[in-house]
């Protein structure tokens, strides 16, 4: 039996999928076709359109709208407020349809930081980190700091989210990486064991 929380306030439509341990709170929408995964929370005032994908253990917080055309793989926060987009050139007068929307793409583990926008037709990198206010009008690397508008990278950070110092390295979980083609990985230190 699946067992999920969904706020007497809040509406969800038909043909909708909700992982077990997922809570909905106040007054929001899921619209038909969304797929959610378990262990999510949705604040107050979440709308997730039509045939959103949406992984597991996600947290969306307060006022955010999730379009059609927008994925979230697992473990992806957005902030209060943040904004999605799904259409580059948009008219009252000449709606596109589905059809005509451009596809986001959130990868596992981004931070995406309060009243921030994202606009449509980019992927946010794994561990990636966007500013308070930022604006992403391009792709978001891996573990990459944005900030600014329009968005540009400032820094790295590790996977727990703590911002590299120079060395590349976390004082928060002492994780090391090293820049390689464009991009951090960590580096992963050789553990031997007492063989006995």
């Amino acid at each position: 039996m699946i067992e999920y929380y969904i706020h007497p306030s809040s509406i969800v439509d038909r043909d909708v999928e909700i992982g077990d341990g997922t809570k909905i709170w106040y007054f929001s929408h899921i619209q038909s076709g969304a797929r959610i995964g378990k262990n999510c929370s949705f604040g107050q005032n979440v709308n997730v359109s039509n045939n959103v994908k949406i992984g597991n253990g996600v947290k969306v917080q307060n006022n955010v709208s999730i379009y059609e055309g927008v994925e979230l793989e697992d473990y992806v926060f957005c902030g209060p407020s943040m904004v999605f987009t799904n259409d580059l050139t948009p008219r009252a007068r000449y709606p596109k349809g589905q059809e005509g929307y451009k596809k986001t793409l959130i990868r596992h583990d981004a931070t995406l930081g309060a009243n921030c926008t994202i606009v449509c037709g980019h992927i946010v990198g794994e561990f990636a980190t966007v500013a308070a206010g930022a604006v992403v009008t391009q792709n978001v690397k891996a573990h990459a700091l944005v900030a600014g508008v329009p968005a540009k990278q400032v820094g790295w950070v590790c996977e727990c989210g703590q911002v590299l110092d120079k060395k590349l390295s976390c004082s928060i979980c002492k994780r090391k990486y090293q820049y390689m083609h464009g991009r951090i990985q960590e580096v992963l230190l050789m553990r031997t064991k007492d063989i006995l």
